[in-house]
């Protein structure tokens, strides 16, 4: 890894693919993180919860537009809200990018 603090790697494998948790962090960095999980798997999975939804969308956004343009895509997009004891609701983000080539 790029040496990011806030970025959490779960070593097991789902069934949409390798899960990368994003927190609030500079983009950049967090692209060429996803950019190398995407060497490894062929599909990994963005997830994120309230303030860092947007970092997340502009991650997913450079890998595919820029980084591996007509190399990977976003195959699915889900937004879902989750509500903890005493806490408001908290938006949350799965992104699930896939490597075509």
């Amino acid at each position: 890894m790029s040496g990011v603090e806030k970025i959490q790697l779960n070593d097991s494998v789902h069934p949409e693919g390798h899960i990368v948790t994003i927190y609030q962090q500079d983009i950049v960095p967090c692209a060429l993180d996803l950019l190398t999980e995407l060497v490894k798997y062929k599909m990994v999975t963005l997830l994120a919860r309230g303030q860092s939804i947007p970092t997340a969308v502009a991650v997913a956004n450079i890998v595919t537009e820029n980084m591996m343009k007509g190399n990977s895509k976003i195959l699915d997009i889900v937004v879902d809200s989750e509500e903890e004891k005493d806490r408001p609701l908290v938006s949350i983000i799965k992104i699930t990018v896939l490597k075509t080539n």
